[in-house]
């Protein structure tokens, strides 16, 4: 009954991440018991995927790889709609080593000016600057205010090839888990009702979702756990 609650409220998430938000619970039950009360349930997700879009993913350049936090920030932007069909963007903003995200604002319209803003209170927040962001070639980011703030901060865009989705794999394999598991599983009222529903995923993506490539910690775990290590070392 609990794993059928948690995959009701979760209805994104696979078999793997249940389980493991079941052990955080107490549950004691393995991994081979749970994937078959998944099945026998109908629990699991069948979803088809390109064979040449899964092969690409597979594909990250190393330059996107990050061995420390705050190493190589990503930045993307997202279009959704609200409910009577007017257009909205969402920038996205990840650190590619701990895989937190760091922005998740919504706008009609987002210029560059705004971008560069935004940077500008999230390196304040974070209370650190990124050594190079990764980019794509659209208009907002090649305008003269990012590239200034990025300059007076010695901060290195790189911008990905025309075409090249996969030369910023982290934002792009963020981006397809907001999409799954917020933009298409939510009804947008306004612009506002937007941004809360983004604020609370974002939380939640942070503070709560096992990330695989963390070793099923989550964001802040990670972090916190990078941070210590640090510590001890000196």
């Amino acid at each position: 009954m609990r794993l059928i609650e948690l995959s009701n409220i979760r209805v994104r998430y696979g078999v793997q991440r249940l389980h493991i938000l079941l052990r955080r619970e107490g549950w004691k039950d393995n991994h081979k018991r749970i994937y078959r009360i998944y099945c026998e349930e109908g629990l699991n997700l069948r979803r088809k995927r390109n064979k040449r879009i899964k092969s690409a993913r597979s594909r990250v350049p190393t330059n996107g790889i990050a061995s420390s936090l705050h190493e190589c920030w990503s930045m993307d932007f997202m279009s959704d709609a609200l409910f009577d069909g007017k257009k909205f963007r969402v920038l996205t903003l990840v650190d590619n080593y701990s895989r937190k995200s760091l922005v998740l604002h919504s706008g009609i319209s987002i210029k560059g000016e705004d971008v560069a803003e935004i940077l500008k209170n999230v390196t304040f927040e974070q209370q650190a600057y990124p050594k190079r962001i990764k980019i794509d070639n659209g208009p907002e980011f090649i305008i003269k205010a990012l590239d200034r703030w990025a300059y007076e901060r010695k901060i290195e865009l790189e911008f990905s090839r025309p075409g090249k989705p996969t030369d910023n794999a982290f934002i792009e394999s963020f981006n397809g888990s907001l999409r799954d598991e917020c933009l298409n599983v939510n009804w947008f009222l306004s612009l506002e009702d937007a941004q809360q529903k983004l604020d609370v995923w974002k939380e939640d993506y942070n503070s709560y979702r096992p990330h695989s490539s963390l070793g099923n910690l989550t964001p802040n775990e990670f972090v916190e756990n990078s941070q210590n290590m640090q510590i001890s070392l000196f």
